[in-house]
């Protein structure tokens, strides 16, 4: 299983494109190849080529501490395994305005490691979240500046999460582990408008997808004695939502070699209130678990731009910032969310007409934040920080 860990606010991951990740993830107004499955499917017929294929991968190396309120001195730094969200699309133009593809790629994701024995080991010990969105689209020219397309969206979630039980033990902490897959449905919309030869404008919906798990696996490490109040082969249901994004964009190609972008991306994050669990099976020990976390709406700003400075080689730079959507009193270490600031640096270089190899970095810096989770009394300051360096190909004939 490929594991992503949280790289935006939330568990939402930029990383669906190794040329947009160079300009700041911006997109939905560009023609930087098929990826535009992705940013705007409705930018698909506008690319030139007949047959059209673009695929990579970042490598994610990311950090986050806590330090527990005063007066205790605790702290804690996670060991976060390296992530690896990737992005493939392929397209076939089938007449002048015609265009039909498919992407997949990794957009939600979550790899924490806090440690078995840390002080939050009642909120979580580890967790892997896995998201891998499935797309076939359809593009179509109605004119020759304007253009619409989408598809539907299959959503392959797969979640593990391990946290400890409080237990009136002579042997101490229990731990239960919760792991189980689903599938679920969205879909994605784009429009882009050629408003003059030098520039764009395009606004991409991409639906909010609510991935229920029925029957997941529910797994209790406990002392012997204590083993009829959690019964063996014990199942969970529970839902966990992808938010709606809705994302405006604007591109001017400045002059022959200088292209700039602006986005604006807003995340429905308030679709996220709670995260419950549901047990089949409850004792007087093991209750359902209710968890509240009523997210909000979130705005990310995105600003990058692309130079063409040698014929072959083409140099990227953006930066983004992205607002949390996690209220105060209500910071889980399981997403550790603060204001975070992208920086990213890129670059393609042609290896023929046909043939280029491309490559990303991407250093994400969030805000200290002092905050906690109030239903436990849980409070202290969190630093989070990753870097991403990536790489990928593109090919049209």
């Amino acid at each position: 299983m490929s594991l992503t860990p949280v790289l935006a606010e939330g568990y939402q991951v930029n990383a669906q494109g190794q040329k947009q990740i160079g300009m700041g993830h911006t997109g939905t107004a560009l023609l930087l190849g098929p990826s535009s499955i992705h940013f705007n499917p409705g930018a698909l017929s506008f690319l030139e080529g007949k047959y059209m294929f673009s695929g990579g991968v970042s490598g994610v190396i990311s950090q986050n501490t806590f330090v527990k309120r005063q007066p205790s001195l605790y702290s804690a730094e996670s060991d976060n395994p390296v992530g690896t969200p990737f992005s493939v699309y392929g397209a076939m133009r089938i007449n002048e305005k015609l265009v039909v593809g498919i992407g997949a790629n990794s957009p939600y994701g979550n790899s924490l490691v806090w440690g078995d024995d840390w002080d939050g080991r009642y909120l979580i010990q580890d967790l892997a979240l896995q998201a891998i969105f499935v797309q076939p689209t359809v593009s179509y020219a109605i004119t020759p500046k304007i253009s619409v397309g989408g598809g539907p969206v299959a959503v392959f979630g797969a979640v593990e999460l391990n946290k400890a039980l409080p237990l009136q033990s002579e042997s101490g902490d229990g731990q239960v582990t919760l792991e189980g897959s689903t599938v679920a449905y969205g879909y994605n919309v784009g429009l882009f408008l050629k408003l003059t030869p030098e520039l764009s404008f395009g606004v991409n919906y991409r639906s909010e997808v609510n991935v229920e798990m029925e029957e997941g696996d529910a797994t209790f490490s406990v002392p012997e004695s204590m083993r009829g109040n959690f019964p063996e082969g014990n199942t969970f249901s529970a839902a966990l939502p992808m938010p709606a994004n809705l994302t405006f964009g604007l591109g001017w190609q400045a002059s022959d070699k200088l292209l700039l972008a602006f986005d604006l991306q807003h995340v429905g994050w308030s679709a996220y209130k709670e995260l419950n669990f549901d047990f089949e099976q409850n004792t007087a020990a093991l209750q359902d678990s209710e968890n509240p976390r009523n997210f909000e709406n979130s705005m990310i700003y995105r600003i990058g731009a692309e130079y063409k400075a040698l014929e072959s080689l083409k140099v990227r730079a953006g930066v983004y910032y992205d607002e949390t959507p996690i209220p105060a009193d209500y910071l889980t270490p399981e997403t550790p969310g603060t204001n975070k600031t992208g920086i990213s640096t890129g670059l393609s270089y042609a290896l023929n007409s046909k043939l280029s190899l491309d490559a990303s970095l991407l250093y994400i810096t969030g805000e200290e934040r002092e905050d906690g989770y109030a239903p436990l009394d849980f409070y202290g300051t969190y630093n989070t920080s990753a870097w991403l360096p990536g790489l990928g190909i593109s090919y049209t004939f």
